[in-house]
């Protein structure tokens, strides 16, 4: 049984009757009043009303802004005869959890109670049943993974359950997930580092990968007269966009919702300039040297993006206007929402927004943040804030008005790193703690992913012994003598440049307005 409190405000409550012992028989409490005045003088202990549009006195509507004024979270159901859109405006407008026209029927009511009262609880408990149903499924379709397609359904499917079981309180199917995603992540860790060599070589045909994403989706858009606005969220995950799928949907339609393929290192020294280039990192620096910047010098590592865009381009045949943007803060953003109108005279629109990047590196450097983002459930979160309050949302919103079409997309992910794994190193040896380069490394060969020609990779050699290892799933680089000083600071928290499917598989995504 239910124990539920309703409110019910109609002046003719009377004959409402049979409706209230209906409520009453399913085990809920009502409360009836015959006017939006006595309504307000009840709201204590309720926990849903139901309100009617025409009372005499103080109507619905103003009884609905007095109850959200006082009650904001307390649902509000507006009940009435009238099927007016201007009614129906003002009452969204005030607020409304729902909207029922008269006559009604029991099973409505019963169904709207449940939907504002009891729905997380039924929801957490539909989600619980319904994972543990395809536990079974997930765990023999992992162990079928063979092809790059394959495993970007996996991750789709264990994105979509780990959104799905975030509404549940279930500690015990929390941690089932858990153990079940840390599995398949050690068999992707596996199935990368055996296919990514071939993918580079031509051995094996590759999926959509960093250097080939701009030839082969972004080049056929831009044959199109259509402007096309390439927002680049710098280390953006796949479960983070379907996190703020829903904000950005009342605006753009989404006609495309794809993963692909960064490469290694997933930083963005590499795998971004790898996308604006079309190249591979060894490829640039031979290409184009002036534009490559090593990790042992000196300088900014992506200065040149719009350069090798802009080669790019021409290297597949198109003299395209485009323009570079790069929003480091809110205030130049907001600025380039004033500029829209001239943005539309150019045919691409490449706009880079850093904060979610910040936000990962935040989490190392600010005890106030990762505190705040201590699991991906906190870390998603903060990035759908983000996204709702930023001037990205302000130019979504602009270019809805206008006919253009949008990606979305980044050029890496970030996982969250648990386990320390020790190496050793001199003090050239690359600082990151996801992968490391350089001399003189010390380490387990069985606990990282060594390449010992970079030439494999299509990787820069700084030196003629200077191997990469990469760290897998959870792990972290820590050096020994510094050892308990990096597992304090570093455990916990989001690091990229390594190899999980949170880094590897990422999004691109095509939109159009949906006016």
């Amino acid at each position: 049984m239910n124990n539920a409190t309703i409110l019910w405000a109609d002046d003719e409550i009377d004959l409402l009757r049979p409706h209230i012992m209906y409520l009453e028989e399913k085990g809920y409490h009502v409360v009836p009043v015959t006017s939006g005045r006595d309504a307000l003088d009840v709201l204590e202990g309720v926990d849903i009303v139901f309100l009617d549009e025409q009372m005499p006195g103080l109507s619905g509507i103003d009884t609905l802004k007095a109850i959200k004024e006082r009650w904001p979270q307390l649902p509000v159901v507006m009940i009435t005869k009238s099927e007016e859109e201007h009614i129906m405006d003002d009452a969204l407008g005030g607020k409304i959890n729902d909207y029922l026209i008269k006559p009604v029927s029991p099973s409505q009511l019963l169904l709207t109670v449940k939907k504002h009262t009891e729905g997380r609880r039924l929801r957490s408990e539909h989600s619980t049943q319904g994972y543990q149903q395809q536990f079974r499924e997930i765990g023999m379709q992992l162990g079928d993974c063979q092809t790059a397609t394959e495993w970007e359904e996996m991750y789709r499917r264990l994105v979509f359950w780990d959104l799905e079981l975030a509404s549940t309180d279930d500690e015990n199917i929390h941690d089932i997930f858990l153990s079940q995603r840390r599995e398949a992540g050690a068999q992707f860790c596996r199935f990368y580092e055996g296919m990514y060599r071939d993918w580079l070589s031509g051995r094996a045909e590759k999926p959509l990968m960093s250097q080939t994403v701009v030839r082969e989706r972004l080049v056929p858009m831009l044959k199109d007269k259509t402007p096309v606005f390439l927002i680049v969220i710098d280390n953006f995950r796949y479960d983070q966009w379907k996190y703020v799928q829903p904000l950005v949907e009342p605006l753009m339609r989404v006609e495309h919702d794809e993963l692909y393929w960064t490469i290694l290192p997933t930083t963005t020294q590499f795998a971004r300039n790898a996308m604006f280039a079309g190249l591979m990192p060894s490829e640039i620096e031979r290409k184009y040297p002036q534009w490559w910047v090593n990790e042992d010098e000196e300088g900014y590592k992506n200065q040149y993006e719009d350069e090798l865009l802009d080669e790019q381009l021409r290297r597949h045949g198109l003299n395209v206007k485009h323009s570079y943007n790069k929003v480091l803060n809110a205030q130049y953003g907001r600025r380039l929402v004033e500029r829209v109108d001239d943005l539309m005279r150019y045919d691409l629109n490449v706009v880079i927004y850093n904060f979610v990047d910040m936000l990962s590196h935040a989490s190392t450097d600010s005890h106030v943040v990762r505190e705040l983002a201590d699991t991906d459930r906190a870390y998603r979160s903060l990035t759908r804030s983000w996204m709702e309050h930023s001037p990205l949302m302000e130019l979504l919103r602009e270019l809805s008005e206008r006919k253009v079409r949008v990606v979305i997309t980044t050029d890496h992910g970030s996982t969250r790193v648990e386990r320390p794994v020790r190496v050793k190193g001199d003090r050239e040896v690359s600082v990151n703690l996801r992968y490391k380069q350089g001399r003189l490394l010390d380490y387990n060969p069985k606990e990282v992913f060594e390449v010992k020609d970079p030439a494999q990779l299509f990787l820069p050699r700084r030196h003629v012994t200077s191997p990469y290892i990469f760290a897998r799933a959870g792990d972290f680089f820590a050096y020994p003598n510094n050892y308990n000083q990096y597992v304090q600071l570093y455990t916990g928290t989001f690091q990229h440049g390594g190899v999980s499917m949170e880094e590897t598989l990422v999004p691109w995504v095509t939109l159009s307005p949906r006016r």
